[in-house]
């Protein structure tokens, strides 16, 4: 991969990057008073030049922001596929104009291979989804699509497994959920520096935006961790009980990840549980509304209706997306109030059918739904918005902006 910096200050740069020797040389066509200096360079490691105040990596790629993000979730499969030309049509014919795509997904799998040269490669945990980033990024630089590259943090069977160390173990196992899956400890400064390393390398691939999911730890962790082995890294000395300490962790990683990711010049998102906007805390998984929000550009609450039990007075949620949407919004809305700089709202909507909550309880998702999850937002002063559906088959003739 090429590697660029922005000139940021180029009088300061000039004179930090001009090393000169010199030597002195008597030439006939001068005085022999007179010395002319001659200046040889040498290379700076590019680790002391992407920590400096003065450079911003530069991938090669332009992307402006848009007016307002509207867009939506593709897998690596889609991105690295034929969906991903369908994806595109979406973009030319609608105002949809960003894509959030999978970077490392839902089993700690990156979505790409690595280059040789990649610090990433020696993982060896690359899937061939998406067989040139590079290729795709380029597409997506001439129609002006915002890239967003999401990254999976602390749900991570691939890290867990061959990490158990940096997990959470059951007797002589890793522990899992019911689904199968497994999860590394946010206490553990090895699983930050893991992630932010991929982090870093997705802003360098040209990604304006890193998205971090699973920004917790597992659900229901409150009911195990007396009975779990792990360790609490420097959180072990803490004087905050288990609850406090848990939203320490994970507040303090979306703090390093983002001071970490400034050179590269990407902005940093965090999803998270829309219940967490109407708690002081969801105490077993370790998310404070407030406290990540003070430390992120884009806060993305997954607000989908069908997500909610009888919340705002709303008994059956999924049948009422409108209602539930703007009741939500007060919420969110009071709570960023109470920041000094709070970050930008950017919920993430239901564009899927949830049929498994039985008949009666939900509804077929199309059109009028979406649209009045959009208008919700809108009339709550909240303009950006993404939309979610696991198979990337969004509804047909949806006003994005109404």
């Amino acid at each position: 991969m090429k590697k660029h910096f922005s000139v940021i200050a180029s009088v300061s740069i000039a004179m930090t990057i001009l090393l000169p020797s010199t030597s002195n040389a008597e030439t006939p066509l001068f005085s022999k008073d007179f010395a002319t200096k001659e200046y040889s360079f040498q290379s700076i490691d590019e680790k002391i030049v992407s920590s400096s105040k003065l450079f911003v990596f530069d991938s090669g790629l332009t992307f402006e922001y848009p007016d307002a993000v509207r867009g939506v979730y593709v897998t690596g499969h889609s991105a690295g596929g034929e969906r991903f030309n369908d994806l595109l049509n979406l973009m030319d014919t609608t105002d949809l104009n960003a894509m959030v795509i999978d970077l490392k997904d839902d089993f700690g799998n990156l979505t790409y291979i690595p280059s040789e040269d990649s610090p990433l490669a020696k993982y060896n945990i690359g899937k061939p989804y998406i067989k040139d980033t590079q290729k795709m990024l380029k597409i997506m630089e001439e129609k002006q699509i915002y890239p967003i590259a999401r990254v999976v943090i602390f749900k991570d069977t691939e890290l867990a497994e061959r990490k158990p160390e940096w997990s959470f173990v059951e007797g002589t196992s890793v522990w899992k959920n019911g689904r199968g899956e497994a999860f590394v400890n946010p206490f553990m400064q090895e699983v930050w520096d893991y992630n932010v390393e991929i982090a870093i390398e997705a802003a360098k691939m040209g990604f304006k935006e890193i998205q971090f999911d699973y920004v917790r730890f597992p659900e229901g962790f409150e009911k195990r961790e007396n009975s779990l082995k792990y360790s609490m890294g420097t959180y072990e000395t803490s004087e905050k009980d288990f609850v406090q300490r848990r939203v320490s962790a994970v507040t303090d990683f979306v703090a390093y990840a983002r001071e970490k990711l400034k050179p590269y010049g990407a902005q940093l998102s965090v999803d998270i549980f829309g219940y967490s906007a109407t708690l002081p805390e969801a105490p077993g998984i370790g998310q404070n509304f407030n406290k990540i929000s003070q430390n992120v550009d884009v806060i993305s609450s997954m607000i989908y209706p069908s997500h909610w039990t009888s919340y705002f007075g709303i008994a059956k949620p999924d049948l009422e997306p409108y209602r539930l949407v703007q009741e939500y919004a007060k919420v969110e809305n009071a709570k960023l109030a109470e920041l000094e700089n709070p970050p930008v709202s950017r919920p993430w909507l239901q564009d899927f059918t949830a049929s498994y909550l039985g008949a009666g309880n939900y509804q077929t998702y199309g059109k009028a739904e979406v649209e009045a999850q959009i208008k919700a937002l809108k009339e709550a002063g909240i303009n950006e918005y993404l939309l979610w559906n696991a198979g990337n088959k969004y509804s047909k003739g949806v006003d994005y902006t109404p």
